[in-house]
């Protein structure tokens, strides 16, 4: 029977979700309906009926097809096929019930019945399992197509950003030696304040007013930490406590900050097509930001050449800028910073110099046994072993003590060498 429109115009998704809330089985967790099994029998005409007429796959598009099959699935099967159909055909298929978690912050496939999230305490294996290595490259090229590149044997590794705050990264064999391999970073809409951030464990109070009058006073900074460990995090926090009527320009190689602030300008760089042109990188972009007239110049990741231009930058009274570094240790930061100088044509010695003047302060994350934390707060400064990292406040086991290189960090915070905050 075909189903009664809705006085108030209601799509067919509406009408499902209005009976099911009368259900009381549906006060169980949502997440389950999600992992009911889809007929591929219904996946496939579902499938051919939405490619046979242009148009954007939506919901309610698929409501319909769904209910058009004469299938009886029930209230609540009828909600799992249109979620888990529109997941398959516009989303990230069987991974999408993982985004639905809060904590997950990435999602890893290293092959169809391995798939792992990290939620904050570490890399966790899930139930969540492909059909088949076929099911899961055609996820990878559709995800790849959708953020306008292509994956196959020509381009084997490829790395996208979605709509909804997906950066994907994807490869192919032989390159990879197992099958294709997925990784997934989530991009989440909300940023903690530094509150927040302290209830959870990131760091105690004296940490934080440290990180207050860094931004307060506008000393440049450098986030270190490893992959996963909490810079980008702990970055749009801190911007959003720049003052209001600052202008901020990030620059990122894939767009991840989002502070809170009225007034931020984001570049993003660019691939080069299929013939090598149209690129745009990052030392491009910093390059351009300078023209902006940044009150607060902050490269979403230093990895390349462009730490050139940021040093630079900072050098010609673009105070109160900052980013984030890859770095095992704050002390081992110096290093870094000497390789990606090389990238671009940086003597040591120019390196040294440039930083030294530039840089005040390097903040170092880390994910510990307890959780995300900043572990070490460090002064930079130039001397006859060359340029180095001294440690002004630890915190190895959460609570911080101060350093060597305190009375350092106090002058810079306008104290007196023997004050505490």
């Amino acid at each position: 029977m075909k189903q009664q429109a809705s006085p108030h115009g209601a799509g067919p998704v509406d009408g499902l979700r209005r009976r099911a809330r009368n259900i009381e089985s549906q006060r169980r967790d949502p997440r389950r309906d999600a992992r009911l099994p889809v007929d591929s029998g219904l996946l496939e005409s579902v499938r051919e009926s939405m490619m046979a007429d242009a148009g954007a796959v939506t919901p309610s598009r698929v409501a319909a097809a769904v209910q058009a099959t004469g299938k009886l699935l029930g209230t609540a099967g009828s909600l799992a096929a249109v979620e888990r159909i529109s997941a398959e055909l516009n989303g990230l298929g069987p991974l999408q019930e993982l985004t639905r978690d809060p904590a997950v912050t990435d999602i890893f496939v290293n092959a169809p019945d391995s798939v792992w999230v990290d939620r904050g305490r570490g890399i966790e294996r899930t139930a969540v399992a492909f059909a088949d290595e076929t099911q899961l490259r055609a996820l990878a090229c559709r995800l790849v197509a959708a953020g306008g590149r292509r994956l196959d044997d020509g381009s084997p590794c490829v790395d996208v950003r979605l709509p909804g705050g997906y950066r994907v990264h994807a490869v192919l064999p032989p390159v990879s030696t197992a099958g294709t391999l997925l990784s997934i970073r989530i991009r989440r809409e909300r940023v903690f304040t530094l509150d927040e951030l302290q209830a959870a464990g990131m760091f105690g109070s004296l940490v934080k007013e440290v990180l207050g009058k860094v931004l307060e006073l506008k000393l440049s900074f450098l986030i270190s930490g490893a992959t996963g460990s909490g810079k980008t995090t702990l970055l749009s926090t801190l911007l959003g406590l720049c003052a209001p009527q600052e202008r901020l320009v990030l620059i990122e190689d894939a767009s991840e900050l989002n502070p809170v602030h009225p007034h931020v300008v984001c570049l993003e760089s660019r691939h080069g097509n299929l013939e090598g042109g149209g690129e745009v990188s990052l030392g491009e972009l910093v390059r351009q930001a300078l023209r902006m007239r940044p009150d607060r110049l902050v490269v979403g990741e230093c990895r390349g050449a462009e730490v050139r231009e940021l040093l630079t930058a900072m050098n010609t009274g673009h105070s109160g800028g900052g980013g984030t570094i890859h770095a095992n240790t704050a002390s081992a930061v110096p290093a870094r910073l000497t390789a990606l100088g090389a990238l671009a044509g940086l003597s040591p010695e120019g390196v040294q110099l440039q930083a030294a003047s530039a840089l005040d302060v390097v903040i170092h994350v880390e994910r510990t046994s307890r959780g995300r934390e900043v572990t070490c707060i460090g002064v930079i400064s130039d001397g006859p072993a060359g340029l180095h990292v001294l440690s002004a406040l630890e915190a190895p086991e959460g609570t911080a003590v101060p350093g060597p290189a305190w009375p350092a960090l106090a002058g810079r915070l306008g104290l007196e060498p023997g004050d505490t905050l």
